[in-house]
């Protein structure tokens, strides 16, 4: 139906068909129900007497009526309205033998027992029936009022919005400029297509969002949609394929002609990798549904008309799984990048999502902002939304600072397990591991500024050791890698150095992971090897995945090559970190010692007790 046109009641009167035809069948499961009951009559409740004993009584005249009813007698005494006794077993030609008087004797017509059993017969053959027709009745009804989903598979089930009082625009998104200024242009194409066309230009048809989760792809794609005031069709990726062959591209069709009925439009396709990645890397070759899916989005896009004013956004943080042919002019025309905030947008997007929570005045948005270095728009909102729940929860009108913070180290690292009960040992240990990484990221200079050591469990780990940069960055450098390998080590390291290499615990096994998942990405992905320095061997991992297999881009010998750097990465790490605790192992005591008495320790506190710590020589790089 065309929006734009009010809704009218059908002429035809099919609305009042439709309710005769349920009168109708309601009133013939009455009929139904009338006629069963009809043949099978009352239960009976009569009470089963002797036959001799009817005989003796109904020569004495004491019975009112005696009514025949197959093999069987029913008696009423005088003095009743209805029958209170029974009597069976050939009561006809026993009362004949017995020489009862047949004029106290009412013989009722056996024809109409044989009809009431005639009817009672057809009943119970029409009873199965009328019961399929009734469930298949109920299931007809129920599938008209889900709009038809069972028959509709070919459907898109694209959702409509545009006709909402409340309609998100760029004003209600903090942060993002460059890509809001990238997409003003298509706001411009929808409301004035006649000013581009009058040059010759062609309004694109599509726009690639391209960023991390959480970064506002959605909501920004809406906001196209709120300023040039047209309506927004939006559909996952994942919902055009199903196990039924043909359905995906069904439904594009259908997609694409509601969109072009109502034009201008913007047609929104989240999480467009979900069936837009490379043709023939699947397990089913090029036949499976999700390439044929593919396949007709190409050819819906190929074939929009000039002037339709349908422009299709997609987003996606995966663009390097796409097949080319999705990305080629022509079809997504535009790339939109959307990075993770800076600190200016961080603090905005806060202020945002703050707005309608009341905040004391000790809050500091700013400190937070600073804090909250590589988090999305999404992670903003979450602490946002959990500083609400911790005030509600201790019983405040107003989120404090305390609330800001634990909401903050909540999404970070985790919630505190203060019930997990740790040994005096265990405590020692972990004292000990999160000094380690203190000492080792507090000396180096590259490495970031430490933030908070804690030992008492939070979210997978038994303590945290939490560094945090003072500063955005856009790029690093071997140095800096190099520190932070040494300081994911110093908690293995410090294990050692106090109980001795065969006492180490197995509490550093998350940090020996990263420590190899960082040393391998430098030699294989930037190029920081020693011997394979400026040379990159990147294997994509999306293709990786879909084809099951591991397809290295270089040799068994480069292979060894490269194992031998990463391993040369982690014994440099190691041996600067191992220099580092034992030059400070004064320090490294009074830290663990202040953890076992305060279990949390914050930045200045842990400043302060390290504050004379020394940088060996040895464990220098330049």
């Amino acid at each position: 139906m065309d929006p734009k046109k009010p809704f009218r009641k059908n002429p035809s009167g099919g609305g009042n068909r439709r309710s005769f035809k349920n009168v109708g069948f309601v009133a013939l499961l009455i009929l139904f129900g009338l006629i069963v009951f009809a043949a099978y009559g009352q239960p009976s409740n009569l009470k089963e007497v002797p036959f001799s004993e009817v005989v003796q009584k109904a020569n004495q005249g004491e019975y009112q009526t005696i009514s025949v009813k197959g093999d069987s007698l029913e008696i009423t005494p005088k003095g009743e309205d209805k029958a209170t006794l029974k009597s069976r077993k050939d009561a006809q030609a026993s009362l004949k033998e017995e020489g009862v008087d047949y004029s106290k004797v009412e013989v009722k017509n056996e024809g109409a027992s044989n009809a009431g059993s005639a009817w009672a017969n057809i009943g119970l053959t029409l009873l199965p029936v009328l019961i399929i027709s009734l469930v298949l009745f109920f299931m007809l009804r129920s599938a008209q009022g889900q709009g038809n989903q069972a028959l509709s598979f070919g459907k898109s089930r694209a959702r409509l919005y545009g006709n909402e009082k409340d309609k998100v625009t760029f004003n209600n998104i903090a942060g993002s400029d460059e890509a809001k200024q990238d997409l003003q242009e298509v706001v411009e194409f929808l409301k004035y297509p006649k000013k581009f066309e009058g040059v010759g230009a062609k309004i694109p048809k599509g726009v690639l969002l391209i960023g991390p989760p959480g970064t506002g792809k959605t909501m920004l794609a809406r906001a196209v949609a709120g300023e040039a005031n047209v309506p927004f069709f939006s559909i996952s990726g994942s919902e055009f394929v199903e196990m039924f062959v043909g359905v995906g591209a069904s439904r594009v069709r259908d997609l694409f002609a509601k969109a072009k009925k109502n034009s201008p439009c913007i047609i929104f396709i989240d999480e467009i990798d979900a069936v837009g990645r490379r043709r023939g890397s699947g397990m089913g070759g090029g036949h499976d549904e999700r390439e044929q899916t593919l396949n007709q989005i190409l050819v819906e896009m190929d074939g929009f008309e000039q002037g339709t004013n349908v422009i299709v956004l997609a987003a996606t943080n995966r663009a390097d799984v796409l097949d080319p042919a999705l990305l080629r002019p022509g079809r997504f025309d535009r790339r939109v990048n959307i990075g993770l905030p800076d600190r200016k947008d961080r603090e905005a997007i806060l202020k945002v999502h703050f707005t309608k929570k009341p905040l004391a005045k000790n809050v500091d948005l700013d400190a937070l902002a600073a804090k909250t270095a590589g988090s999305s728009g999404a992670d903003l909102s979450n602490i946002a939304n959990e500083s609400a729940i911790i005030a509600a929860r201790n019983n405040r009108h107003e989120i404090t600072q305390d609330d800001v913070t634990q909401a903050f180290e909540r999404v970070a690292i985790g919630p505190e397990r203060k019930s997990k009960i740790m040994t005096e040992n265990d405590k020692q240990v972990t004292a000990y591991h999160e000094a380690g990484h203190a000492i080792v990221g507090h000396v180096l200079p590259d490495s970031d500024s430490v933030h908070k050591v804690t030992i008492i469990p939070r979210g997978g780990t038994g303590g945290v050791t939490w560094f945090i940069p003072p500063e955005d960055k856009s790029y690093h450098s071997i140095i800096e890698y190099k520190d932070v390998l040494a300081r994911m080590l110093g908690g293995r390291i410090a294990e050692e150095v106090v109980f001795g290499t065969e006492r180490v615990t197995t509490g550093a096994g998350s940090d020996l992971q990263k420590a190899a998942e960082l040393a391998r990405d430098m030699v294989i992905n930037q190029g920081m090897g020693k011997k394979l320095r400026d040379q990159v061997f990147h294997v994509e991992e999306g293709m990786m995945i879909e084809r099951m297999v591991h397809e290295r881009q270089y040799s068994d010998e480069t292979a060894k090559v490269i194992d031998d750097e990463v391993e040369a990465l982690i014994t440099e790490a190691a041996t600067r970190a191992r220099v580092v605790i034992k030059a400070n192992r004064q320090k490294l005591d009074d830290l663990k010692d202040r953890l076992l008495e305060k279990e949390t320790v914050e930045a200045d506190e842990v400043l302060d007790v390290l504050k004379d710590a020394k940088m060996p020589k040895e464990a220098m790089l330049y």
